[in-house]
């Protein structure tokens, strides 16, 4: 894992004025008040989600593309969404350029899902939503792991792992963070 994120070049997927800024370990605005996370929640993330070369990947929150190039590395295939059009477009122009052959992008409302390309081993929310997806959910392959900040914006959120079992769904809360609100579109 860590030399995924070793490996891929975060200064190509942040504004070309907060370049140098790019390996500092703290998130920076990507425009349409969305951000890039630091690096240590890129890591803890990836980390938590176990992503292994048969997997395939669903990833919600798209922005810069930075996750799902790190993705892309560890996964077979990675599929991302994002909600603004732009970012869609920014992100995919910069993984293609950079070879990261292996990543599907596309704009939408990630509240959804990728039906037609479920089910998922692994699916990585970047967003914060009050309550977790249930299309997300049902989209997990049996033993899939689904890594999620969820809480309100103004209150804790909490970076949340959900297990699909054979039973049923395990949740278990990890640490407080800070995301960005998951939003929908109207």
């Amino acid at each position: 894992m860590l030399d995924a994120i070793r490996t891929v070049p975060r200064h190509f997927f942040v504004p070309d004025h907060l370049e140098a800024a790019a390996y500092n370990d703290h998130p920076l605005p990507i425009g349409h008040h969305q951000t890039i996370s630091q690096p240590y929640i890129v890591a803890y993330m990836t980390e938590l989600l176990k992503v292994a070369p048969d997997h395939r990947v669903l990833e919600i929150g798209t922005g810069s593309g930075y996750q799902a190039a790190v993705l892309s590395k560890l996964a077979k295939e990675v599929y991302t969404i994002e909600i603004v059009p732009e970012l869609a477009r920014n992100a995919a122009e910069t993984l293609k350029t950079l070879g990261y052959a292996n990543v599907q992008v596309r704009a939408g409302d990630g509240y959804a899902g990728w039906p037609e390309k479920a089910p998922f081993a692994r699916i990585m929310v970047t967003a914060a939503p009050e309550r977790i997806p249930q299309p997300l959910i049902d989209q997990l392959a049996p033993g899939g792991l689904l890594v999620i900040p969820v809480g309100e914006r103004n209150d804790t959120q909490w970076m949340t792992i959900v297990e699909k079992t054979a039973t049923g769904v395990v949740q278990r809360k990890t640490i407080p963070v800070a995301f960005v609100p998951f939003t929908r579109k109207p």
